[in-house]
């Protein structure tokens, strides 16, 4: 093609020029304006506390919220459980971003999947749901070290929560690139988040006066312009705030209520008030009971003149009108407080139901946590260590809105009655429910003990002492996360074994287990050995790092320190990693498996085929007859079972089988059962009634 020369094409000039003039003057007249879409022109204020009232652009707006956290929940299942918040009469979205799943490595970031949060967060768009994000740094939820990466651990003078340089350098590196992903779907720029929460919990945590401002700047700076929130419980409550941010609170029982609203009143004068986390039930721990609270709904709390309940239209909202009691009304839109709560029925305590109505019925916006728990996948779980360190289980169904499962509950039933008598406006119907069943209990057919496995592992770090699992030189120098870790030395005599470990090793004599060491069985007795060199073995777990708390800095796992034989330091070590990763069982081709012995030497792997020969559903595992260990199906960690409760079952969604022939994997640290059953529905353990 020969290059234009414009000096031998005058004309093309002349009439390029001529059309540059015309197209100015023509769109001069046009009013950019009116072709912009309206629920787009009318986005410049978004949500503002304005008085007592938040508002949305011009129109006052009432915050009726349900947290579910995306990276608990199958992607495949996010619809569903997002249409039945709709359904339930809830108009926001909340959840957290946890800092230690999207950021595994230092600088290597994974949005994808399960942890796709641009999707999640589009998703509840187009479901016609706001959001309020809750990114952290720290997250808390229940989730090992409260959703920080266990790398910040290797530095050991590491104060997390702090402006310590180490901590603020590597929030500022993540923050880039999280924040590059959030400002866009910001309600200003044309998506449905309306609020980011800074930090979380702080006021109870509190190390650090220069943090939470530097925290509210590190999101500003990156171009967060909606309203920023602070959350804290009465615990923290005073000592949680930060000036340009509105403080929300964190409660269970509407008896906290009138406390904690009449301090917000004191602290930052008449603002909007919202419980950010009214708490629909709670977590378990492993060995205790499963935690719930009364859901009885005999007779539903109402509100006295929701027949003449008004519906205030709201033209910047794309998500449609927003209707209100008139009980919520301020007096300066043109209404007044005009009635209380109605009767309830004699000895039906319906606590959710009674605690939500009297939020609502106060004025305030409300969020519900959980609306749907979920599940702790994989080794995600935390715990808690007060007078004595306790881990959760896997499951998170947390008494909340929705089981683990996404199935309706006695709670959503009344709260969908609840909002839907508030609404103005007929609810959507609810999705109908995922088909459950229970497979043919499953067979392991092949085997392959710890010990014969070792060789097919990743070369195991060699050290003069024991590492502890942040600083072992793995993974690209980020040390490991979660899972066990297996340590071997050679003694030459028996004795009193000593050692730190967190949070529970089972030691071997050889292949012989001879016990556990923990938090409270510190020594063990190492029986005769035989003549020259034995080995000794310790095979770690991480049961999950403290998530809330003053501890964090103290959550390293595996050995820590020195081990001691008669009170001599052991040393040279062999460590072994078993992160059990995807990666981890591809090693274990089909050629390294043996047939099931009669008698299995633990800790081992067994293998079988799990035959969906229909449509996948969800199913529930039950490991009757085995002790300790975690179930892989089709690659995918389901999470920890463990024969003290209280949860006997592990969820298994429908969406991770195929249809045909399936892989189950269970690792067994000391007994097998003979199968492992399946079936449709959940057992969570002895229930215990929280008042």
């Amino acid at each position: 093609m020969p290059k234009w020369n414009v000096r031998q094409r005058p004309g093309r000039m002349l009439g390029l020029l001529l059309l540059v003039i015309l197209s100015f003057l023509v769109l001069r007249r046009v009013n950019w304006h009116r072709m912009t879409p309206l629920w787009m022109r009318q986005r410049r204020l978004g949500l503002q506390a304005k008085g007592q009232n938040f508002m949305l652009e011009d129109s006052a707006f009432w915050i009726f919220g349900g947290s579910v956290h995306y990276f608990r929940v199958p992607r495949e299942y996010w619809r569903d459980r997002l249409l039945k918040m709709k359904a339930c009469g809830l108009n926001t979205l909340t959840t957290y971003v946890p800092w230690n799943l999207h950021e595994p490595e230092r600088g290597r970031f994974d949005f994808s999947g399960n942890l796709d949060l641009e999707a999640f967060v589009l998703l509840a768009a187009e479901v016609g749901l706001w959001v309020i994000l809750r990114p952290g740094p720290y997250i808390c939820s229940e989730m090992d070290l409260g959703g920080l990466p266990s790398w910040l651990l290797q530095d050991p003078d590491m104060r997390l929560r702090t402006t310590y340089k180490g901590f603020a350098e590597a929030v500022d590196l993540y923050f880039d690139h999280l924040m590059a992903r959030v400002v866009p779907l910001q309600y200003k720029h044309g998506g449905p988040i309306i609020a980011v929460q800074v930090e979380n919990e702080y006021g109870s945590y509190n190390k650090d006066p220069a943090y939470m401002p530097y925290v509210k700047k590190a999101l500003e700076d990156r171009g967060i312009v909606e309203l920023l929130l602070t959350s804290d419980n009465k615990d923290g409550l005073s000592k949680g705030i930060v000036d340009g941010a509105l403080a929300t609170i964190n409660l269970q029982s509407q008896n906290e209520l009138q406390f904690l609203t009449t301090f917000l009143l004191s602290v930052q004068g008449v603002q909007p008030r919202m419980v950010m986390e009214c708490w629909t039930g709670w977590f378990d721990s492993w060995g205790g009971p499963h935690s719930i609270l009364d859901s009885s709904v005999a007779q539903l709390p109402t509100l006295c003149g929701v027949d003449s309940t008004p519906v205030l239209e709201n033209a910047e909202n794309p998500l449609g009108p927003v209707a209100y009691p008139r009980s919520l009304i301020d007096e300066d839109l043109g209404a007044s407080r005009v009635c209380a709560h109605g009767p309830r029925a004699a000895g039906d305590p319906a606590q959710i139901l009674e605690t939500v109505s009297a939020i609502v019925d106060s004025g305030s916006s409300i969020n519900l946590y959980m609306f749907h728990g979920g599940t702790n996948f994989g080794f995600i779980s935390g715990a808690v260590h007060l007078q004595d360190y306790k881990s959760d289980v896997t499951s998170y169904d947390y008494d909340a809105v929705l089981t683990e499962a996404g199935d309706y509950t006695a709670k959503y039933t009344g709260l969908r009655e609840f909002f839907g008598s508030i609404s103005g406006a007929p609810l959507p119907a609810p999705p109908d429910l995922l088909p459950k069943t229970a497979y043919e209990p499953v067979m392991p057919a092949l085997y392959l003990s710890l010990w014969d496995a070792l060789p097919y592992l990743e070369e195991p770090v060699t050290s003069e002492k024991p590492l502890n699992m942040e600083n072992l030189p793995i993974n690209g120098g980020n040390g490991q996360s979660f899972g066990y870790t297996l340590y071997e030395t050679t003694i030459t005599s028996s004795g009193i074994l000593s050692a730190c470990v967190r949070d529970r090793g089972q030691v071997f004599v050889n292949t012989v287990s001879i016990g556990f060491l923990d938090y409270k069985r510190k020594k063990i007795v190492v029986p005769l050995v035989q003549q020259g060199f034995t080995v000794l073995r310790i095979l770690v777990e991480n049961c999950g790092r403290v998530n809330y708390g003053t501890n964090i800095d103290d959550q390293r796992k595996g050995l820590i320190g020195n081990i001691y034989l008669n009170d001599s330091p052991l040393k040279k070590f062999k460590i072994y990693s078993l992160d059990m990763k995807k990666s981890f069982f591809q090693r274990f081709h089909a050629d390294k498996w043996n047939p099931l012995p009669d008698v299995p030497v633990f800790p081992a792997f067994f293998l079988g085929p799990l035959l969906v020969s229909v449509s996948p559903c969800d199913t529930f595992v039950k490991l009757e007859g085995w002790e300790k260990g975690v179930v892989f199906i089709n690659g995918q960690n389901l999470g920890r079972y463990w024969n003290i409760g209280p949860q006997e079952t592990l969820y298994l969604p429908g969406a991770w089988l195929d249809q045909g022939l399936n892989q189950v994997i269970v690792f067994e640290e000391k007994m097998a059962g003979p199968v492992v059953q399946f079936t449709e529905t959940p057992y969570l353990g002895r229930h215990q009634y929280m008042n």
